[in-house]
């Protein structure tokens, strides 16, 4: 099976400035900064409006400067250290203040000064400006730096919550698949060599990297081979239906070994108990930008499936993999369909562009 290239290391505190929410953010504070500096002024209030409208248009331009310097600058910044980084920032964010400042100066004259800065003149105009930016810029790079080690430590935990929930993954069929290679070994050499290659399979995804997605294809791929192993064993006890829709997004991502764990309960709690032929129905479907895969059984009755009571140790292992992988934008259910057990799991995948 191919290998899914994984998401990058969170490397740098900075946002992307090119970005519409970082620019939206930007524009936020500014506007606050405006009011709150309006608000603090010595101005009468029937020229609060005016101070305003002056504050916001100048706070404005400073910011939209700086955001867009920041980035064109962003493939170098990223190159340097957080620390040097942030000091290049802080100091873009004084040079932009002073250039505006100046400009603000030449192009308004006297009207610079009814800004809600009180200043009483050009140096004054000047050093002000820079003050505030030097405080307000600080604060910002320490909020974002912060909200970096955060979120790194996000990434971390997450893996940790993956490697523990990888390693409970304990597959029940192994010593079954073991004795069924072992008695089509002189009977059927090449067949028990392909289950062999399918069991290898298997618990190589199971001991792969906690963290790994796997495209949609993969998992089923995976489910089939899966379902080869126990066919060989079960014989015609088991009987599977795949039905997969044609416009199935089967490059779509999803955390390794998803959908193996929800066929074996499927077999351990229905099919395994049963006297007769169960069946496994297997839905896949790509409806509003969301994979709605569905996975039903057949299920014995209540005297066979007596000793056989419990499904929900795999369903919260997939469910807490998937709110890691998806940020708890997908779903697991579970429900009773007409005498039959149906698991029906629902992750976003964005729609393709025509």
């Amino acid at each position: 099976m191919g290998e899914v290239e994984e998401k990058p290391a969170i490397s740098t505190f900075l946002p992307h400035f090119c970005g519409i929410k970082p620019l939206f953010m930007v524009v936020l504070v500014a506007e606050l900064l405006a009011i709150i500096l309006t608000l603090g002024s010595r101005a009468e209030a029937s020229q609060l409006w005016q101070i305003l409208s002056l504050t916001s248009l100048y706070i404005l331009w400073i910011s939209i400067t700086c955001c867009g310097l920041l980035c064109l600058l962003r493939p170098q910044l990223i190159r340097l250290s957080n620390g040097w980084a942030g000091f290049l920032v802080w100091l873009i964010l004084l040079l932009v203040t002073a250039l505006v400042s100046e400009v603000t100066h030449y192009a308004l004259g006297e009207t610079t000064y009814q800004l809600s800065l009180d200043a009483n003149g050009h140096l004054d105009l000047l050093l002000k400006s820079l003050g505030i930016s030097a405080i307000v810029g600080l604060l910002l790079l320490r909020y974002l730096y912060l909200h970096h080690l955060n979120k790194q430590k996000e990434v971390a935990e997450s893996q940790f919550r993956l490697q523990a929930l990888q390693s409970r993954i304990r597959p029940h069929f192994l010593f079954n698949s073991m004795n069924t290679i072992a008695s089509l070994t002189r009977s059927q050499p090449a067949l028990a060599e392909s289950i062999t290659e399918d069991l290898a399979d298997l618990f190589r995804v199971s001991l792969s990297d906690a963290g790994h997605l796997t495209t949609l294809v993969e998992e089923i791929d995976l489910a089939k081979r899966y379902l080869n192993i126990e066919a060989q064993r079960l014989g015609k006890r088991l009987q599977v239906e795949w039905h997969l829709e044609d416009d199935l997004p089967l490059n779509a991502l999803l955390p390794s070994f998803t959908l193996q764990p929800l066929l074996e309960n499927a077999i351990y709690h229905g099919i395994e108990p049963s006297t007769t032929p169960g069946k496994i129905y297997i839905y896949a479907q790509y409806r509003r930008s969301k994979i709605n895969l569905s996975i039903r059984n057949t299920l014995p009755n209540d005297q066979q499936s007596s000793n056989r009571q419990g499904h929900q140790l795999a369903i919260d292992n997939i469910q807490q993999r998937l709110d890691i992988a998806f940020s708890h934008h997908a779903t697991l259910n579970k429900s009773y369909i007409d005498d039959q057990y149906q698991v029906r799991l629902v992750f976003p995948h964005p729609r393709r562009q025509l």
